[in-house]
């Protein structure tokens, strides 16, 4: 839960600096003020589309969320230097975690996709909803298998596969395995 603080105490912390009432900045990410309230204090685990929507409002690129330091240049990631950056729902108004992301460039500063290595829980309490955001995603299968529900169709990938989405349809990825772990290339345009 700390990195999900961390993320909202961020938003609370930009939304401050650029002078941005709370009610303004819900309403420019079609939230409820509840919902942002919920995000800045750490008790509601966004999903991506709304982190998305959040940060557009801000005016800034979602990497700003994950970065500790600014790094000019390129960022390389050690296989033994994984850090669990954050979680994300999918649900837009549930907080419920089945993603768990590892950024794979959070000091390149400048960027325009957002490298991740995902690893997916099934989720068995309930069937996460399908979101969307702006943008594109590439998704290559590491481990085990996965469920992409893309608009009205299902597709099922194993290791090795991969597809490339176009993430303003409703989607959601996820397992009914153990566990899946992917490799996500998600493109925001600014």
């Amino acid at each position: 839960m700390a990195s999900n603080q961390l993320i909202g105490e961020k938003i609370s912390t930009l939304r401050t600096l650029k002078k941005i009432e709370a009610e303004d900045l819900a309403r420019k990410a079609g939230l409820s003020v509840k919902q942002l309230n919920s995000i800045e204090s750490g008790t509601s685990i966004p999903s991506l589309g709304v982190l998305i929507r959040v940060t557009r409002a801000l005016g800034i690129r979602i990497g700003t969320l994950l970065d500790d330091t600014i790094k000019e240049g390129p960022a390389i990631i050690r296989a033994n230097e994984h850090q669990s950056t954050l979680s994300f729902s999918t649900s837009e108004n549930e907080n419920r975690e089945h993603l768990t992301f590892f950024s794979l460039a959070p000091n390149k500063t400048g960027r325009h996709m957002e490298p991740f290595i995902i690893d997916i829980i099934p989720n068995e309490k309930s069937k996460p909803s399908k979101s969307s955001h702006e943008g594109e995603e590439f998704i290559y299968v590491l481990e085990g298998k996965v469920t992409v529900h893309y608009g009205n169709e299902i597709f099922e990938l194993g290791k090795g596969d991969s597809i490339y989405l176009d993430s303003i349809v409703s989607h959601l990825v996820t397992t009914n395995t153990n566990s899946a772990r992917i490799l996500a290339l998600v493109y925001v345009p600014v």
